[in-house]
């Protein structure tokens, strides 16, 4: 059930401007444009993202305050939840895990796993995650949290303060206590009691994102993963003419599905070399602790708690008579900094194509991912280039790293209110409208996009392996 809404704080960096320039709001880990092949038609586009809810960022809401502590000084800061709008129906409440970046207005975040944010490789991930799930607003008993904490009672600007900081030490390695003395209690409360939790899994994803085969064969299966109890299946957008069906494996049209269901698309045997995609969508609650990253650069956010909202996810097929036929998808690796892009080739010919000025071929039934290295906080557009005018683009921002606060950069408050003062000391505020906007932006992202393909080209690191899955 969801709780009131609170909101937790938001820190720009002064040098922030130039690391938010972003191609296109990509929702979730990889935009994935439709594939072209040789002689066919371009493909029905999928939702851009690779499954789950896609939401709108809102304004603080419940909120306290909180003190970061630097080399340069102390800076007062809101610490809370945000509320944020789901597409097409549903509310979610967040705290943020990306201390010292700033907020966009109306930034738009896709659900992703930890693997493409900052909690990658962070060895505290689990502990947030046990935070959320102890603390406010899963915990809405203000008297029994303020009990557990040892204090003589909690507000909710107080509990969602506390919490907030707590999240902060572990998520951003930052020296920041709350102001209030009852939500610093419950900070080193909830910092003591942590304890190492998994990562839950998504509310929705589809495994793998694209398959490839001959026309007259099933090609797939593609996988539902879900929390849902079932979710709607809606075919190619041309299938009334296409004749391409979306079947079980038993070759039965369906329209709904279940966890652990088995999707395949029905190609008619006389169909030429084409391509096409399926959607799925679901109303569910989204679990606790599942990551939020913009591709906007945007600060990445954690989920507190959710409504019952829609969560969707995409697949593609490519299929020819002959020849190589590839089956490409991509998703960020933080942990080696850059993109994976991984090509399937289900053909009896190898598929060879250009990625980032390098040559790449994948045998008759073989699998290669090319990592490509990219730079942090800078936007990416790769392409996939292949025989016969196959094409397919992948673009988004590359947000693995959390920033220090060290070395003069400012921090921004997100609040409403006047400046907030520490010592006598104002420090920048702004308010959620202007907070991270810049009419430089499609500037910075055009020249951030050169970058990446001028630098990028260098170094590409080759490793075979299975279709990567998200949890």
């Amino acid at each position: 059930m969801l709780s009131s809404f609170s909101a937790p704080s938001v820190h720009g960096r002064g040098a922030a401007a130039a690391r938010l320039a972003a191609v296109a709001l990509v929702s979730g880990l990889v935009a994935v444009s439709a594939a072209t092949t040789a002689g066919a038609a371009v493909a029905d586009e999928p939702p851009l993202n690779q499954g789950g809810a896609t939401a709108t960022i809102g304004a603080l809401k419940t909120s306290g305050a909180a003190v970061i502590h630097e080399d340069g000084g102390d800076k007062q800061v809101s610490a809370g939840l945000f509320e944020m709008s789901v597409d097409n129906g549903g509310t979610l409440q967040t705290y943020c895990i990306d201390i010292y970046s700033p907020t966009q207005k109306d930034a738009k975040y896709q659900e992703t796993p930890w693997s493409g944010t900052s909690l990658n490789g962070n060895p505290d991930a689990g502990r947030i995650r046990w935070i959320l799930q102890n603390s406010y607003p899963q915990v809405n008993d203000l008297a029994a949290l303020a009990a557990k904490a040892g204090t003589s009672g909690l507000t909710e600007q107080d509990a969602a303060a506390g919490t907030q900081v707590a999240i902060w030490r572990y998520s951003d390695g930052a020296d920041v206590d709350a102001v209030d003395p009852q939500a610093e209690k419950l900070a080193d409360h909830l910092e003591r009691s942590a304890r190492d939790l998994a990562e839950p899994a998504a509310s929705l994803r589809l495994d793998p994102p694209a398959v490839s085969g001959r026309p007259g064969e099933p090609l797939g299966p593609v996988t539902v993963h879900t929390d849902a109890a079932n979710v709607t299946v809606t075919p190619p957008a041309d299938a009334a003419t296409s004749g391409v069906r979306i079947v079980d494996r038993d070759g039965k049209e369906i329209t709904s599905a279940a966890d652990g269901g088995e999707l395949y698309f029905d190609v008619p045997e006389d169909a030429a070399d084409g391509s096409a995609a399926l959607t799925v969508q679901a109303s569910t609650t989204v679990p606790v602790g599942r990551a939020f990253a913009s591709e906007t650069r945007s600060q990445t956010q954690i989920l507190a708690g959710s409504s019952e909202s829609t969560v969707s996810a995409a697949a593609t097929a490519t299929w020819a008579g002959s020849g190589p036929i590839p089956a490409v998808s991509a998703q960020k690796n933080c942990a080696e900094g850059g993109l994976d892009v991984t090509a399937v080739n289900e053909g009896d010919e190898a598929f060879t194509f250009e990625l980032m000025g390098a040559e790449h071929t994948v045998e008759a039934g073989a699998t290669q991912t090319v990592t490509v290295p990219l730079q942090e906080d800078q936007a990416y557009d790769v392409t996939v280039k292949g025989p016969g005018g196959y094409e397919k683009r992948f673009q988004g921002v590359l947000d693995c790293q959390t920033q220090s606060g060290a070395g003069g950069e400012k921090t921004q408050t997100l609040s409403e209110p006047s400046p907030a003062t520490v010592d006598g000391t104002t420090t920048t505020t702004s308010d959620l409208a202007e907070t991270g906007a810049s009419s430089a932006t499609p500037v910075m992202a055009g020249i951030a996009i050169g970058l990446v393909v001028l630098g990028g080209a260098t170094i590409l690191f080759l490793r075979k392996k299975k279709t990567p899955t998200q949890d």
